[in-house]
């Protein structure tokens, strides 16, 4: 039998409506580098949870186990369908921190568009009626799942300027390129897998220029909910490469009404507004659907004609880069009940680089793949009633 560490009786957990339970960590399929900075983050984020709970940790969860109570899961990856959910236990947010999806699809960015035409290739159960609702607080764009289908989309765009193509697997700002041209749109479409079109599906959407992406999210765990929003910042790795270096988020201790209700920047009001609308009309389009971590990523600049745009991007329902910030607030909502506002940021650096005295290090050495890294987060009081 697996029970992990003891139990930790901490005043002021916020636990769940039921009794205790061990915490695992639950992989689709086994990490490819199991003892890197990723994995090793997500373990971390994971044992981060069971103290929160109080609940006891067992590392990753073993099938063949067995286990002296009921499970809570911390998945890598979204949860793919309802199936694969139930057979884990998983019926509702109290189960898990992260997120179930009713039909794989439903966890990647081709759900932010509607496809070219109604009748256009879609995967089974497409929900036409939540790119209908979601029309007004997402840039202009198609999503498709050929390449006639992306080719149409691509030139009803191109009409206004320049079009980002992102393959749906793919993370951050891998897997996209930006036509300009109509030669351009079609070499780039061109070059795409038809199967893994058939499969995943491209996203089509307008291009912006000077961009500021900002993250707005929600984390359910136990009886405690915290909101937040934020902006993401980049960094260098080993290689030089541009890549994602960070959030820096404000975060509420309640639901997103408690965050829309601090005074902000009109365009952060704005990309906080959009997520809320996302947020709610996927959980009204997509029944089965579990969130008990949400992040959505709002991009803002100027597209080709020098106009001003702000939508959503992508939704994520699993832990992410932000999630150790997510947790540190928490933590600190849960020392301070009287704390309302916290901002905390995650911070990762690439190279020989020591964190900060007051980090909470999440990662801090050789990962076989990238070199050397550091992966911590801090929190900072931001104010009390």
């Amino acid at each position: 039998m697996k029970s992990g560490h003891p139990e930790t009786a901490q005043a002021g957990i916020a636990r769940p409506p039921h009794g205790p339970r061990i915490v695992v960590v639950y992989s689709q399929r086994p990490p490819g580098n199991p003892h890197g900075h990723e994995a090793t983050s997500q373990n971390h984020i994971a044992e981060r949870v069971a103290a929160l709970l109080g609940y006891s940790y067992a590392g990753e969860y073993d099938a063949a186990a067995r286990y002296d109570l009921p499970l809570y899961f911390v998945p890598r990856e979204t949860i793919p369908d309802a199936a694969h959910a139930a057979s884990l236990g998983l019926r509702s947010e109290h189960d898990l921190f992260g997120g179930v999806v009713p039909q794989p699809y439903v966890a990647s960015k081709v759900i932010t568009h509607p496809l070219p035409l109604a009748d256009c290739a879609a995967p089974a159960a497409w929900s036409h009626a939540f790119g209908q609702q979601v029309h007004g607080v997402v840039l202009p764009g198609y999503s498709a799942f050929s390449r006639e289908d992306a080719l149409r989309a691509g030139r009803a765009l191109l009409e206004q300027g320049a079009v980002r193509i992102k393959l749906a697997s793919g993370i951050g700002g891998s897997d996209q390129s930006v036509a300009a041209d109509l030669a351009a749109l079609e070499q780039q479409i061109g070059a795409l897998d038809e199967a893994q079109l058939r499969l995943g599906g491209v996203v089509l959407e307008r291009n912006l220029n000077d961009v500021v992406t900002h993250s707005v999210g929600q984390v359910r765990i136990g009886r405690q909910v915290a909101s937040y929003c934020g902006i993401q910042h980049v960094t260098r790795n080993n290689a030089g490469q541009e890549v994602y270096g960070g959030s820096d988020l404000l975060v509420a201790n309640g639901d997103f009404e408690a965050l829309l209700a601090l005074p902000h920047a009109p365009e952060v009001s704005a990309a906080v507004a959009q997520a809320c609308t996302y947020h709610r009309a996927a959980l009204a389009c997509f029944p089965g659907l579990l969130a008990s971590r949400c992040n959505y990523d709002v991009a803002q600049g100027t597209d080709d004609s020098g106009m001003w745009r702000s939508g959503v991007l992508e939704q994520s329902w699993r832990i992410g880069g932000a999630t150790g910030a997510e947790l540190a607030a928490l933590k600190a909502f849960q020392a301070d009940p009287g704390l309302r506002v916290v901002r905390a940021a995650t911070t990762e650096v690439y190279g020989g680089v020591a964190p900060p005295p007051d980090a909470e290090v999440y990662f801090n050495g050789i990962d076989r793949h990238v070199g050397a890294i550091t992966k911590y987060t801090r929190t900072m009081p931001y104010a009390h009633p």
